[in-house]
Formats: C-alpha cells, structure tokens, sequence
C-alpha cells in the first residue's frame, strides 16, 4: 500500500482496536468500544474516492451492464423497498450506471420521482443516458432545494472512509417520517464464517464490515430503525471462493460469474433449483447468515 490513511472507528469514533484479519495489503482491525470491523489504514485513493472515478469504466463493460440492468438484478431491494414505499421522492447515493432507479422507474412509473448521484462520472453519464435524472455535484457539499421520502444506500457505506458523514447528510435530506434504506455485506454470513479471508468480498474496495449489532448501532445513532434483515445468498461464490485463495478476484472474473447468475435466476429450466435455492436463502436470513444485510432506518418527526 504505497499511501495510507489511518482512521479512528468510523461508529464509534474510538481508537482502541486490535487486528482482526490479514488479506495481502488488507489490514481489518476491530474496535474494543463498539466491536466494529473496518480496514486500517486505508489507500488513499480509496479514502478520497478517487479510485472509484479513475476505475468508473471498469463498470461499463457490455457484461456488467446487462447484469445491472436485468430485471432480476434488484428483484430483492425492490420487493422490500416497495413494501414499505409506495411512493415519493427518491434518492439513489452511489447510483452506479442507475440499475436500480430504472427498474423502479420501469416498474411503477407514475409512482416515483427519481434521482441518483455517485462520484465515477461514467457510471452517471450511462445512468443519464437510460433516463435516470442523476446529481453530478459532490453530495456531501451539495445544497437541496428539497427533501426527499426515501433515500437509499445499495453497497456502498462499505465504501466510504467516513460513513457517518454520508449518513448524517442523507438525514438532514430526509422529510419527517422518511426512510433510509441501506444494504452491505454481512461480516457475519456464513460465506464469511466458511470462508474467512479467501471470501471474495473481503477485498481493498470494502473498508467497513458491519455485522448486524454493529449496522443496527450505526442506523440508530440517527434513525428510528424499522427493520434489520439479512437478505441475498449465492452458493456459486462460496463454492468458487472455497476452491480458490485468499486472493483479490479480478472486476472481470466478478463480472463474469454475475453473468452466469444472472442467465441461472433467468432460467426457466432451474425453477426447482431457485425454489430450493429460495428456501435456503429465508432459513439463512432469519439466522442473520445471509451474504447481506438490509436495515431501514425512519426520519423522527
């Protein structure tokens, strides 16, 4: 790691912490406070978020594209998400290429007002082009002229080197009684617990892994918090992160195997398959052992 930047706990604040987990040049620490898992020190370029400007091409393969754009790609987030918002004004932090807003947008079209913002300038200029409205200022530093109903964060506190600082501007964004929806990799899942540090998303690009105490203690520090559910299960990365090291796996490998899930969840020749796969999925997520986590936070009035 040629320039690092130190941090103290990005929940707590505290910076009495112990090593945690090896992986080539990624050093996890966790917090003796609050028990917070998170990379220390971190490259600079991905604490400044250059790093995700300079690779926003790396997200517009023909591949990665298609994959973001399936309609089974946010088949979960929308289903929970809907439930709980019928409608309103919606904010997408760290929209990506806006795979998320389109679906929305394709599937309620009269229900939602939209928009997205992220710092790879490629990403929201594909975005743009597909029809999501897209925020190209700094979020952080951007002035609202209005107040949103629900903003979102789908994988990306985990990016962030000051979460709380995101999380606190999303708050102030948000209308009484609005939610926050955010989602992030479960250091708890049985993937992580399997494998450890061969698990492919244990990787530099990920500096905060939160377990669910941790991302239930994070959402409250500003939110009423609804729900905390653990959501998403894919057997193919366990298998193939199983047989492999503990090594950082290539943008185009993951896009690969995105690829192949993708054409699997499409399939009509695998429904007995994704039954049996779904019902492994609720058994997993009501043990909190799912690949992810999903915690909905609600603005006090």
């Amino acid at each position: 790691m040629a320039t690092a930047l130190t941090r103290a706990c990005p929940l707590c604040g505290g910076k009495n912490f112990s090593a945690y987990l090896r992986k080539n040049e990624l050093s996890l620490v966790r917090c003796a406070d609050c028990a917070m898992i998170f990379a220390n020190p971190v490259a600079t370029e991905m604490a400044t978020g250059a790093f995700y400007d300079d690779a926003g091409d790396e997200y517009l393969s023909v591949d990665k594209l298609a994959g973001d754009y399936a309609d089974v790609r946010f088949e979960r987030e929308l289903r929970h998400f809907r439930r709980l918002c019928p409608r309103g004004s919606v904010l997408d932090v760290g929209c990506s290429s806006g795979g998320f807003l389109y679906q929305l947008n394709k599937r309620f079209p009269n229900d939602y007002q939209i928009l997205g913002t992220d710092v790879s300038r490629g990403p929201l200029e594909h975005a743009q082009k597909m029809g999501v409205p897209v925020l190209r200022d700094n979020f952080l530093t951007h002035t609202f002229s209005e107040q949103f109903d629900v903003i979102t964060f789908w994988a990306v506190m985990e990016h962030l080197f000051e979460p709380q600082k995101f999380f606190r501007k999303a708050v102030s964004i948000l209308k009484p009684g609005g939610l926050c929806f955010m989602l992030v990799p479960n250091m708890k899942s049985l993937a992580v617990r399997w494998l450890g540090a061969k698990y492919r998303y244990i990787f530099p690009e990920h500096i905060n892994y939160f377990a669910p105490r941790t991302l239930k203690a994070f959402a409250g520090r500003e939110l009423e918090v609804m729900e905390l559910k653990s959501t998403h299960f894919n057997p193919l990365v366990i298998w193939k992160d199983f047989r492999g090291g503990a090594r950082d796996i290539a943008r185009s490998e993951r896009t690969e195997l995105l690829k192949r899930t993708t054409a699997y969840k499409q399939s009509p020749w695998l429904l007995p398959v994704r039954l049996a796969y779904h019902a492994t999925e609720g058994i997993l997520g009501k043990l909190k052992l799912a690949d992810n986590l999903l915690v909905v936070g609600r603005k006090r009035k």
